[in-house]
Protein backbone atom coordinates (compact mmCIF):
# COMPACT_ATOMS: atom_id res chain seq x y z
CA UNK A 1 0.00 0.00 0.00
CA UNK A 2 0.86 3.29 -1.16
CA UNK A 3 -0.39 5.54 1.65
CA UNK A 4 1.66 8.83 0.38
CA UNK A 5 -0.45 8.73 -2.56
CA UNK A 6 -3.40 7.61 -0.89
CA UNK A 7 -3.04 10.97 1.67
CA UNK A 8 -2.22 13.02 -1.41
CA UNK A 9 -4.63 11.94 -3.66
CA UNK A 10 -7.20 12.45 -1.25
CA UNK A 11 -6.33 15.90 -0.77
CA UNK A 12 -6.09 16.63 -4.58
CA UNK A 13 -9.42 14.92 -4.95
CA UNK A 14 -10.76 17.32 -1.98
CA UNK A 15 -8.99 20.02 -3.87
CA UNK A 16 -9.85 19.54 -7.31
CA UNK A 17 -13.12 18.65 -7.02
CA UNK A 18 -14.47 20.31 -4.23
CA UNK A 19 -13.02 23.05 -2.98
CA UNK A 20 -10.74 24.95 -5.96
CA UNK A 21 -14.03 24.96 -8.39
CA UNK A 22 -16.25 27.08 -5.10
CA UNK A 23 -13.93 29.52 -4.85
CA UNK A 24 -14.48 30.28 -8.50
CA UNK A 25 -15.61 33.93 -8.61
CA UNK A 26 -15.08 34.67 -5.38
CA UNK A 27 -15.95 38.59 -4.64
CA UNK A 28 -14.24 40.87 -2.36
CA UNK A 29 -17.46 42.02 -0.76
CA UNK A 30 -17.88 37.85 0.11
CA UNK A 31 -14.24 37.70 1.29
CA UNK A 32 -14.65 40.44 3.61
CA UNK A 33 -18.45 40.08 4.11
CA UNK A 34 -19.39 39.81 7.97
CA UNK A 35 -22.52 37.40 9.28
CA UNK A 36 -22.55 38.33 12.61
CA UNK A 37 -21.07 41.27 14.76
CA UNK A 38 -17.36 40.91 16.25
CA UNK A 39 -16.16 39.07 13.83
CA UNK A 40 -12.31 37.85 13.22
CA UNK A 41 -11.32 38.88 9.37
CA UNK A 42 -8.34 40.29 7.54
CA UNK A 43 -8.14 44.09 8.34
CA UNK A 44 -6.23 46.58 5.97
CA UNK A 45 -4.23 49.32 7.64
CA UNK A 46 -4.21 52.91 5.90
CA UNK A 47 -0.49 51.98 5.01
CA UNK A 48 -2.87 48.84 2.55
CA UNK A 49 -0.54 45.67 5.12
CA UNK A 50 -2.85 43.49 5.93
CA UNK A 51 -3.55 41.94 9.44
CA UNK A 52 -4.90 38.78 10.55
CA UNK A 53 -7.15 39.27 13.83
CA UNK A 54 -7.02 36.96 16.72
CA UNK A 55 -5.23 36.67 19.94
CA UNK A 56 -2.61 34.76 22.11
CA UNK A 57 -5.90 32.28 23.41
CA UNK A 58 -8.70 31.58 21.84
CA UNK A 59 -11.76 33.39 23.30
CA UNK A 60 -14.75 30.56 24.21
CA UNK A 61 -16.73 30.10 22.24
CA UNK A 62 -14.44 31.22 19.52
CA UNK A 63 -15.46 34.02 17.35
CA UNK A 64 -17.12 33.53 13.73
CA UNK A 65 -14.89 34.25 11.12
CA UNK A 66 -14.76 35.26 7.41
CA UNK A 67 -13.67 33.76 4.46
CA UNK A 68 -10.79 36.30 4.59
CA UNK A 69 -10.10 35.05 8.04
CA UNK A 70 -10.68 31.46 6.86
CA UNK A 71 -8.40 31.59 3.59
CA UNK A 72 -5.56 33.48 5.10
CA UNK A 73 -5.50 30.52 8.01
CA UNK A 74 -5.18 27.53 5.62
CA UNK A 75 -2.75 29.30 3.14
CA UNK A 76 -0.40 30.39 5.91
CA UNK A 77 -0.82 28.47 9.24
CA UNK A 78 -1.92 24.94 7.40
CA UNK A 79 0.01 24.78 4.05
CA UNK A 80 2.72 28.15 4.13
CA UNK A 81 4.21 27.97 7.06
CA UNK A 82 4.28 23.93 7.39
CA UNK A 83 6.50 24.15 3.85
CA UNK A 84 8.35 26.52 4.97
CA UNK A 85 9.74 24.93 7.91
CA UNK A 86 9.67 21.33 6.91
CA UNK A 87 10.60 21.52 3.74
CA UNK A 88 12.19 24.84 2.77
CA UNK A 89 14.00 27.85 4.52
CA UNK A 90 11.73 28.51 7.33
CA UNK A 91 11.68 31.71 6.06
CA UNK A 92 7.78 31.85 5.60
CA UNK A 93 6.79 32.85 9.26
CA UNK A 94 3.72 35.07 10.61
CA UNK A 95 6.57 38.02 10.44
CA UNK A 96 7.23 37.67 7.20
CA UNK A 97 3.77 36.81 5.28
CA UNK A 98 2.02 39.27 2.94
CA UNK A 99 -1.80 38.66 3.67
CA UNK A 100 -3.84 38.83 0.19
CA UNK A 101 -6.08 42.24 0.40
CA UNK A 102 -8.43 40.69 -2.43
CA UNK A 103 -10.60 38.05 -3.01
CA UNK A 104 -8.57 37.19 -6.16
CA UNK A 105 -5.40 37.31 -4.33
CA UNK A 106 -6.09 35.56 -1.61
CA UNK A 107 -7.25 32.08 -4.08
CA UNK A 108 -3.96 32.68 -6.21
CA UNK A 109 -2.27 32.58 -2.44
CA UNK A 110 -4.14 29.65 -1.05
CA UNK A 111 -3.68 27.89 -4.80
CA UNK A 112 -0.17 28.46 -4.28
CA UNK A 113 0.67 27.36 -1.02
CA UNK A 114 -1.20 24.19 -1.66
CA UNK A 115 0.69 23.57 -4.64
CA UNK A 116 4.18 23.87 -2.48
CA UNK A 117 2.82 21.60 0.23
CA UNK A 118 1.43 19.05 -2.29
CA UNK A 119 4.76 19.29 -4.23
CA UNK A 120 6.68 18.79 -1.32
CA UNK A 121 4.85 15.62 0.51
CA UNK A 122 5.01 13.81 -2.91
CA UNK A 123 8.45 13.79 -2.64
CA UNK A 124 8.44 11.81 0.81
CA UNK A 125 9.37 7.84 0.58
CA UNK A 126 8.70 5.64 3.20
CA UNK A 127 11.22 6.54 5.41
CA UNK A 128 10.73 10.55 5.66
CA UNK A 129 6.56 9.56 6.41
CA UNK A 130 7.95 7.67 9.56
CA UNK A 131 10.24 9.85 10.40
CA UNK A 132 9.69 12.14 13.83
CA UNK A 133 7.92 15.83 12.64
CA UNK A 134 10.20 17.50 15.28
CA UNK A 135 9.77 20.84 17.12
CA UNK A 136 8.29 22.78 15.27
CA UNK A 137 4.81 21.18 15.40
CA UNK A 138 4.75 21.22 19.22
CA UNK A 139 3.40 18.24 21.36
CA UNK A 140 3.17 16.47 17.69
CA UNK A 141 6.86 16.53 17.81
CA UNK A 142 7.70 12.84 18.14
CA UNK A 143 4.54 11.87 15.77
CA UNK A 144 5.66 10.57 12.32
CA UNK A 145 5.13 13.17 9.04
CA UNK A 146 2.31 10.82 8.22
CA UNK A 147 0.51 11.88 10.85
CA UNK A 148 1.15 15.67 9.70
CA UNK A 149 -0.03 14.82 6.55
CA UNK A 150 -3.31 13.70 7.69
CA UNK A 151 -3.88 16.66 10.10
CA UNK A 152 -2.99 19.26 6.69
CA UNK A 153 -5.79 16.98 5.05
CA UNK A 154 -8.36 17.32 8.05
CA UNK A 155 -7.71 21.25 8.33
CA UNK A 156 -7.88 22.15 4.22
CA UNK A 157 -11.06 19.96 4.27
CA UNK A 158 -12.63 21.22 7.51
CA UNK A 159 -11.85 25.06 6.50
CA UNK A 160 -12.75 24.46 3.18
CA UNK A 161 -16.07 23.51 4.29
CA UNK A 162 -16.60 26.20 5.98
CA UNK A 163 -15.13 28.59 3.64
CA UNK A 164 -18.50 26.81 0.70
CA UNK A 165 -20.80 27.40 3.44
CA UNK A 166 -20.19 30.72 4.29
CA UNK A 167 -20.33 31.69 0.48
CA UNK A 168 -23.75 30.17 0.50
CA UNK A 169 -24.83 31.92 3.06
CA UNK A 170 -23.89 35.11 1.53
CA UNK A 171 -25.27 34.37 -1.68
CA UNK A 172 -28.60 32.87 -0.19
CA UNK A 173 -28.80 36.25 2.14
CA UNK A 174 -28.68 38.55 -0.83
CA UNK A 175 -30.70 36.16 -3.45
Amino acid sequence: MMWRAEVVDQLDLYWDLHLAPRLAGLTDEEYFWEPVRDCWSVRIGGDGHATLDGSPSAPDPPPVTTIAWRMAHVAFHVLGFRTSTHFGDGSLTAATARLPVTADEAVATLERHYRGWREAVVGLDGAALARAIGAAEGPWSKRPMATLMLHVNREVMHHGAEICLLRDLHRARFA
